[in-house]
């Protein structure tokens, strides 16, 4: 399998992950109807069509391009706050690729990171609050670790999963500081963050996509 991810490899990928998240609409929605609004599966299933429609239509054979295209795309879908929070991660994702076409182990991990460095901007969130990013800031941190070890970029995205699923789970015993889920204070304990779960999707679609090279 190769170690690195061309073009026609990360259209895959982030086809595989919108795939894994729009199967998953209802169950994200019932997630959200414990704590918000129950709408989440929704936004996420917008999200999620937002980023294969502009995978079809790219015609640039370009990651960079691509992934901007994806952030435009997806800030311009009707999807509530989580289109500004996705739109932005790949706006800065694509500002973290090279112009060489193909992204080897580090250069997937700079992608990755800078896209999580443009999504910080736009929420002040951090690890124990109760949202995405606590499924999204531990499998970065462990794709660099793993890249950091040596280990192939397919073993790398499944640390990355494994770290954003137990990151999601994690949320159960939060308490909600953020969004909708706030509102109702220490009622948001004992219930998993739906964009944690969400993102926990993206890792697994990532790494599915990836692996079925």
């Amino acid at each position: 399998m190769p170690d690195n991810a061309d073009y026609n490899v990360i259209t895959r990928m982030l086809g595989s992950a919108a795939e894994k998240i729009k199967a998953n609409r209802d169950y994200l929605s019932k997630l959200d109807a414990a704590t918000g609004d129950g709408d989440h599966g929704t936004a996420m299933f917008k999200v999620a069509t937002a980023i294969i429609k502009a995978i079809q239509e790219d015609q640039s054979k370009d990651i960079k391009v691509l992934l901007k295209a994806i952030g435009w795309a997806v800030m311009s879908t009707d999807a509530g706050s989580t289109s500004p929070l996705y739109g932005s991660l790949f706006v800065g994702m694509s500002e973290g690729v090279g112009d060489n076409g193909t992204l080897d182990c580090p250069g997937f991990v700079l992608m990755l990171k800078s896209g999580v460095a443009k999504l910080r901007k736009h929420s002040r969130a951090q690890v124990g609050d109760k949202t995405m990013i606590d499924a999204l800031a531990p499998a970065t941190e462990a794709i660099q670790a793993a890249v950091d070890n040596n280990k192939p970029l397919g073993q790398a995205l499944e640390a990355g999963l494994e770290a954003a699923v137990k990151g999601a789970d994690s949320t159960k015993d939060m308490k909600a500081t953020f969004g909708r889920a706030k509102n109702i204070g220490e009622r948001s304990i004992g219930h998993v963050d739906p964009g944690a779960t969400s993102i926990s999707y993206f890792f697994a679609g990532l790494s599915e996509g990836f692996n079925k090279q």
